[in-house]
């Protein structure tokens, strides 16, 4: 590819806001820290950074490196996939690449378009869904009540269903 390209200020938007994809991954590291109960100081302990740097991460104000994405990922007990799962399309769009690259070679890069839905991972309650279910103390009951929820979802007949009948 040659031709003349945009330079952005460090993968911000050309606006000079975070990039909305590190405030994704951000999101993604508040959640995962906040479902294992974790506080940003006792994050940022076990990464050898301090509370400021966790908050600025977890905000998208400072953008992540490969290398200490891979490190959170570990100490968070995850994939590194899992910071980029349930991306939207226009979150993906807003990446350094799409405003640097001219919109003539930028066509074949386009995603598929689909409809996505809101990440319920980032929904309140099941954050408040998740906390209590790891507060049970009688994890065999914590089993059964987890074994009940897939058994009911797996029986639910949606309304479509319904009128099929």
């Amino acid at each position: 590819m040659t031709g003349n390209y945009k330079k952005t200020s460090r993968g911000r938007t050309p606006e000079g806001a975070p990039n909305p994809i590190d405030v994704h991954v951000g999101n993604r590291i508040r959640l995962r820290r906040t479902l294992l109960g974790l506080s940003q100081d006792r994050l940022a302990s076990l990464l050898g950074l301090t509370f400021q740097q966790v908050q600025k991460y977890e905000r998208g104000m400072n953008r992540v490196g490969a290398s200490r994405l891979w490190d959170i990922a570990k100490v968070l007990d995850i994939p590194v996939s899992f910071f980029f799962e349930d991306i939207n399309k226009e979150v993906a769009s807003q990446s350094p690449r799409m405003f640097t690259v001219p919109e003539a070679e930028n066509d074949f890069l386009e995603e598929e378009n689909a409809i996505y839905e809101a990440d319920p991972m980032q929904r309140k309650e099941t954050l408040e869904l998740v906390k209590a279910y790891y507060k049970i103390p009688n994890r065999k009951a914590a089993k059964h009540l987890f074994d009940l929820i897939v058994a009911m979802s797996k029986s639910y007949i949606s309304p479509e269903d319904n009128e099929e009948e």
